[in-house]
């Protein structure tokens, strides 16, 4: 039976002690990973960070990079402006945006399930939404629903089931 690779020991090396060839490779290469994942972002973002203004530049000039090899070298340039960002600021900016990502997703699911109980229970969850979101319009929520059920009579597309989440979603404040 083959032996199993051991499990790696601490990534930072001991006192005195350099970081291997490997370990340096591989900090590089998440820090480029990072880079790749700002350049990806929207300006308006990108903008939450605190990032050097040359670094900013790179970011910007990385749009108009079409060739793979330039595209390669300048990746590395870019982590190797970002080894003198502040990365513990960097991390805690993503995490917030991961917290605020997971609510957002959180309220979603909610309102999915409060429009399936709607098209479902009809007038008592329609009564229930009303307690939860009293600046809802229970005109438009009726409306709303038996429209529902008429295209499901149909056969046709959901538009209306579309109509009654974005309804939800500005309703709830979302």
């Amino acid at each position: 039976m083959p032996k199993k690779n051991p499990a790696p020991t601490a990534a930072t090396p001991l006192e005195g002690e350099r970081p291997s060839k490997s370990q340096l490779k591989r900090e590089m290469h998440e820090l480029q990973q990072l880079g790749e994942t700002l350049i990806a972002m929207k300006p308006g973002e990108r903008a939450r960070f605190a990032l050097s203004d040359d670094l900013e530049r790179a970011i910007d000039e990385t749009a108009r990079i079409t060739s793979r090899e330039a595209r390669r070298r300048h990746m590395q340039y870019v982590g190797k402006l970002m080894r003198k960002e502040d990365l513990p600021a960097i991390q805690a900016e993503f995490e917030a945006i991961q917290q605020e990502q997971l609510k957002r997703d959180h309220s979603f699911h909610r309102l999915e399930k409060w429009r399936d109980r709607l098209i479902d229970e009809g007038a008592s969850a329609i009564d229930q939404f009303m307690q939860a979101y009293p600046d809802a319009d229970r005109q438009t929520l009726r409306q709303l629903v038996r429209n529902i059920q008429r295209e499901r009579e149909q056969q046709k597309p959901p538009v209306s089931a579309r109509k009654l989440f974005k309804y939800l979603r500005d309703s709830a404040g979302v």
